[in-house]
């Protein structure tokens, strides 16, 4: 039967079996089109490989990370990522290659914390991957903009068994911001630059983007490897033979065009200007308000100088943590180190700057149920953590940390503290610090004082000193002694307390602060990390300084663990010469005991001058035990 009328309405009269019909061919119609679509059949009607030409893929991925101001490449080689290396060295990056994955990623944390721009690290597939997971979760927890560069097996043998063929996926999607495999060689540049502003972008974290070594190297390579057959067997072998040499066009199809490689805009919220009124009212009214300054606040874009001229107008005590130690220098009356719990129970208005209620604020319950709080992150679940069990906030802002106090000082310029209140604090201060050093001269059953070692160091770092913390108990000392003489001049892992980042974070750092004396403050059992790391600072120049608080033990864990279950076992190390490692390696090793306590300064000193000479150097300090820090939480 026929009907007249429209097109739908001829559909529904027609005879079912035309109508099945026109449906099965529509439906067949889209699904070809699908598949010359996922073939990239479409794409090259217009856009055409070019077999002749010698170009790769690694001199894309150069490209995007010059344009980005990437001024370090961090590695461990692998055939996998080569291209990427060869073309950055040509256009100027820095290639630094270390003996391990992880150091790589620290080092590139390092660089993303002290530049304020992207930290790149290339791995090769497979092991060299997984060797990252670490560094990328402390990245992530630290909120760090790090780029990781993966390689993986080619494109079509993904799943087939390939060497080093796993899926890395799915170990990073859990980790990071963005994770992206590269397909295609014209997909290589807009993926980046993705990649980079979603790294950059809000809270910052780490991002990574996979390479399948065929996108990276040049089509004649690659062509060879393909192995198709100038005359195939058969239909299948004729099908098989199509279906490579297609996917080789589509896989370099527009790979030459002219692109855009610049930075894609990078989006941080900030606080709304009735929200900073609001908190200026607050503060305003307050007589004993304090602020607790987290690692946010050193992120781009408000440069660090700015933000301590804006603290310093304020004029409120402030406590300063992570990457926000040094913040207002050495000495200032403003900085208050000591007694936290007591200052913030007494305090009646208290400013979580990038600071959050976890364990390090035994989440939330040394904050008093009277005082008014006011929260400011980037990040809403961290800054609301553990709120209304333990805490609540009057006032809490998702917004740039930096920006906000700029934008409090200048509406708080006629503001002044009231001055008994800080001066207060202060003498608290003084009077603990005392009690600090009183403990530094007791003697210890063996070996160095580790509180007098500390203070001695401290008093013989220069201006332009910057320190690398890793390490437990030695290391949680120095927290409390040695004093950074200024903004983004510390260095620690973060959140998750991860050992082994010494020789990553001390490599970056002096990469990026060439004429700064860089410390690393190590424990004897982080020190097995990446003492090898010694190697590559004497390969590439960069001369460091490493402390080592040699207690042959891991006593932040023996501390609790022998009183509570009566046995030290596993935490008992040797009094390792580790200062014989670092001149093996290359370097100077100087090594302090109890015999050199009366000359100590001069043992410090000549590694110092060993140090501005060129030579990476380590102190072996051996070093007996306190109770300082007793009770200090380790789990």
């Amino acid at each position: 039967s026929v009907c007249v009328g429209d097109s739908a309405t001829e559909v529904a009269c027609m005879d079912p079996a035309a109508a099945w019909l026109l449906v099965l061919l529509g439906t067949l119609g889209t699904a070809l089109l699908g598949a010359a679509h996922r073939l990239g059949l479409i794409y090259q009607l217009w856009h055409k490989a070019e077999p002749k030409s010698t170009r790769h893929g690694g001199e894309l991925v150069a490209e995007v990370l010059k344009a980005h101001g990437v001024r370090y490449l961090f590695t461990l080689v692998g055939g996998h990522i080569s291209p990427i290396l060869v073309a950055s060295e040509k256009l100027g990056i820095r290639v630094v290659d270390t003996r391990h994955e992880a150091t790589a990623v620290f080092a590139a944390d390092a660089v993303a914390r002290l530049s304020g721009t992207i930290g790149v690290a290339a791995v090769t597939a497979g092991p060299g991957v997984t060797n990252t997971v670490t560094a990328v979760k402390n990245a992530q927890m630290a909120e760090s903009p790090v780029l990781l560069i993966g390689g993986a097996a080619a494109t079509l043998q993904k799943g087939r068994g390939a060497l080093q063929d796993i899926d890395q996926l799915c170990l990073f999607k859990p980790l990071c911001k963005f994770c992206a495999s590269v397909r295609t060689v014209r997909d290589i540049v807009p993926t980046l630059r993705r990649a980079i502003a979603a790294a950059q972008s809000g809270t910052p974290g780490p991002v990574f983007v996979e390479f399948p070594i065929d996108v990276l190297y040049p089509y004649y390579l690659v062509e060879k490897e393909v192995s198709f057959k100038e005359t195939p067997r058969g239909l299948l072998g004729g099908v098989i033979n199509w279906y490579l040499c297609n996917h080789l066009r589509n896989l370099y199809a527009g790979a030459w065009e002219t692109r855009d490689f610049s930075p894609l805009p990078v989006q941080v919220l900030q606080a709304t200007a009735e929200q900073v009124q609001q908190c200026v009212e607050l503060v305003s009214r307050a007589k004993k308000p304090v602020i607790l300054l987290g690692s946010q606040v050193t992120l781009p874009p408000t440069p660090v100088e700015k933000l301590r001229e804006a603290l310093e107008a304020l004029g409120i005590p402030c406590f300063l943590g992570g990457m926000a130690r040094g913040m207002l220098g050495r000495d200032s009356p403003l900085h208050i180190r000591q007694n936290r719990r007591e200052v913030l129970k007494e305090s009646d208005l208290v400013i979580l700057a990038g600071t959050v209620c976890d364990f390090r604020l035994s989440y939330g319950r040394v904050l008093s149920r009277h005082s008014t709080i006011i929260a400011i992150n980037r990040d809403r679940a961290l800054m609301l953590r553990n709120s209304d069990i333990f805490w609540k906030p009057r006032v809490a802002i998702q917004g740039d940390a930096g920006s906000f106090l700029l934008s409090l000082s200048q509406g708080l310029k006629s503001y002044s503290p009231p001055q008994d209140w800080a001066r207060s604090l202060k003498d608290g201060d003084q009077r603990k610090e005392k009690a600090n050093r009183e403990k530094s001269e007791e003697p210890t059953e063996q070996h160095l004082n580790p509180l007098k070692l500390l203070h001695h160091v401290d008093n013989l770092l220069p201006e332009n000193s910057l320190l690398v913390s890793d390490g437990g108990d030695f290391v949680g000392s120095a927290a409390y002694i040695v004093r950074p003489r200024g903004p983004l001049r510390w260095l620690d892992p973060g959140a998750f307390g991860t050992l082994g980042v010494g020789g990553g974070f001390a490599l970056g750092a002096k990469l990026c602060r060439p004429d700064s004396e860089v410390w690393i403050l190590y424990g004897d059992g982080s020190l097995g990390y990446s003492i090898m790391e010694f190697d590559t600072f004497v390969r590439h120049k960069t001369p460091v300084i490493a402390l080592v608080g040699n207690d042959a033990c891991w006593s932040q864990i023996s501390r609790e663990q022998v009183p509570l279950l009566g046995s030290n076992v596993a935490c008992g190390l040797a009094y390792g010469d580790y200062h014989l490692v670092a001149e093996g390696l290359g370097g100077k090793g100087f090594l302090l005991s109890r015999q050199d306590e009366a000359c100590m300064d001069n043992v410090i000193q000549a590694a110092q001058e060993a140090c501005r000479e060129g030579h990476p150097t380590l102190i072996n300090a051996l070093i007996g035990r306190t109770s300082f820090r007793e009770g200090s939480l380790s789990v």
